[in-house]
């Protein structure tokens, strides 16, 4: 006979859900609520290219987690919008008085090659991945540093990780998050602001043309959900990107390999050309705490201590 884990609860904690209304989100946010946890369901109510607008997705997840008996409130900010998304957390902390959780879901698609997408294109899924993330994780981040507590959870995706066709923009976005999580898991930790990412597959209105119709029902947005509600739990992690879809869960990691020491002089170019595969051999790489590591071992291939 097993022994029962003891749970991940979120009995006092408020968390605020991006995108909420659907999909991913809407999962994320009834997973929170059902352990404990106060939840704002954040969204727009856009079509999947971020068009249009209404709150009464937010007020149906809202009215779902009240009707099972847990707190939660609408809000129908736009995450680009800095004042709107301020006022929101301004909200928040008016009715709970706290922010412990943010959940950076909100996202838009607007797939196309590159050669046939637009310069207006490109910008609005920046805007909406990145400069949301960046605009909702500045607008909790001072709450959560004098309360020496918070959970960030950035929604990166396999299409930033590795690339997609068609989606140029959205890949971009995705792995620039990314940079922010490393950046801001480094600059919370005195803190105890945890900043991770979570890369999911999952069917939702967002991929369910770019799925095959055969394996939708295996990528189900609730298989994902138990990697969101890890990530934003007291035990979660720091500096982590979760992969999660058909109830498989794995890391993925930005690594360094050891590297080759070339030295510079006007072959340089050609030892690099003929050497390629030793300077790309994964045998002993790392996965560096800093940006500053890569400096430390290129100094340490030639010769230098500090």
């Amino acid at each position: 006979m097993s022994l029962r884990l003891a749970p991940l609860r979120f009995d006092g904690r408020v968390a605020i859900v991006t995108g909420a209304g659907n999909g991913l989100g809407r999962q994320h946010a009834l997973a929170l609520a059902s352990r404990g946890a106060t939840v704002v369901i954040n969204d727009l109510g856009g079509a999947r290219d971020g068009s249009g607008g209404s709150l009464s997705a937010a007020q149906q997840v809202v009215a779902e987690i009240v009707a099972n008996g847990g707190t939660a409130m609408a809000n129908g900010a736009s995450v680009t919008d800095e004042k709107a998304v301020d006022a929101m957390v301004a909200d928040t902390l008016t009715a709970y008085g706290r922010v412990d959780i943010l959940i950076n879901n909100a996202g838009i698609l607007r797939d196309k090659s590159f050669a046939k997408m637009s310069v207006d294109e490109f910008r609005a899924v920046i805007d909406v991945h990145l400069m949301g993330a960046m605009i909702c994780s500045k607008a909790v981040w001072d709450t959560m540093r004098t309360r020496n507590y918070g959970r960030i959870v950035m929604t990166t995706s396999s299409s930033g990780l590795y690339g997609n066709f068609g989606q140029s923009n959205y890949g971009a976005a995705k792995m620039a998050v990314v940079g922010l999580m490393q950046t801001l898991s480094i600059e919370g930790a005195k803190n105890g602001i945890h900043v991770n990412c979570l890369a999911p597959t999952a069917t939702t209105r967002m991929t369910d043309d770019i799925l095959p119709g055969a394996i939708q029902d295996h990528f189900k947005a609730e298989y994902v959900t138990p990697a969101a509600v890890f990530l934003a739990s007291d035990k979660a992690p720091t500096r982590c990107i979760l992969t999660a879809g058909a109830g498989t869960f794995a890391s993925a990691n930005v690594t360094l390999t050891s590297g080759l020491h070339l030295g510079f002089d006007s072959e340089t170019p050609e030892k690099i050309a003929s050497h390629f595969a030793e300077i790309t051999a994964r045998a002993g790489e790392v996965v560096p705490k800093s940006g500053a590591e890569q400096g430390g071992n290129e100094l340490s291939k030639r010769g230098v201590t500090r």
